[in-house]
């Protein structure tokens, strides 16, 4: 890629320097970069949203891009860096979790970021995102092969919560994975697991509350009601016209979500 792109996927907020000294780092290895914020907002230390993030926008990139992800809550601990190839691009990670939702679903190899000669030194212990993950970021846009930053590795975290536990016959438990910027609440129920919905009863409970409708679109119910609405990314959210599910039910990401379906 003649200008290569590397996006940047972190939890690390926009008052501080250190996005900007990622970006530093990565352009001093790899002047030609182009660099993608897809978000430095995820709360932080929530895996789970940010695994939701990336892999809600990575399809959309051409081939051998590169992605930075650092939702790090084990950084300086025994936690491994690894290096993903997978739908022809590139995911740098903290070994967490936080690239499960795409290997769960692509055919993938992941490495074993153990080369050092690509780390920035001194290595903080607290900065991984500045001294391994975009150094290392900016070798691979620069055109080094994956294959010199470590060994092929198959014993990376795979954590469970993409998929919901089934508790009973028509029972279901699951989680938020994100609360959007209008306040919708994004589950881990996929429409493609419960294709039927529109046509079944169902309940779905959460913050003490018991929703039963869904809706084609944020307009189809007036404003201050609650409904379910399947969102662009084939997940059921649940929503409210011009108004902020989250507030209404005073969840949070990564709260309980409970289905019923007859």
């Amino acid at each position: 890629m003649t200008n290569p792109i590397v996006s940047l996927t972190t939890d690390f907020g926009l008052s501080d320097h250190y996005v900007g000294t990622m970006k530093g780092v990565i352009l001093g290895i790899c002047p030609r970069a182009r660099i993608v914020d897809l978000s430095h907002l995820v709360p932080p230390f929530e895996i789970a949203e940010g695994a939701y993030l990336i892999a809600q926008a990575y399809r959309y990139f051409p081939k051998k891009t590169v992605h930075v992800v650092v939702v790090d809550p084990g950084v300086g601990t025994a936690r491994r860096p690894i290096l993903m190839e997978a739908a022809g691009q590139y995911f740098i990670a903290p070994d967490n979790g936080v690239l499960a939702m795409i290997y769960g679903r692509e055919k993938h190899k992941i490495r074993l970021i153990s080369n050092e000669r690509y780390f920035r030194k001194p290595v903080s212990r607290t900065f991984h995102g500045r001294d391994i993950f975009s150094p290392v970021a900016a070798n691979i846009a620069a055109g080094v092969p994956p294959a010199r930053m470590g060994k092929l590795i198959d014993d990376y975290l795979r954590p469970g919560f993409e998929q919901p536990l089934r508790t009973g016959k028509r029972a279901w438990s699951g989680r938020i994975l994100k609360i959007d910027h209008f306040g919708n609440m994004i589950t881990n129920f996929h429409s493609t697991d419960f294709p039927d919905l529109e046509r079944r009863d169902f309940a779905l409970m959460l913050g003490g509350r018991e929703i039963r409708a869904l809706a084609r679109n944020y307009a189809e119910y007036p404003p201050g009601e609650l409904f379910l609405l399947v969102g662009s990314g084939g997940y059921i959210e649940v929503s409210m016209n011009q108004g902020s599910a989250a507030k209404e039910t005073g969840c949070a990401s990564g709260g309980p979500v409970e289905l019923m379906v007859w």
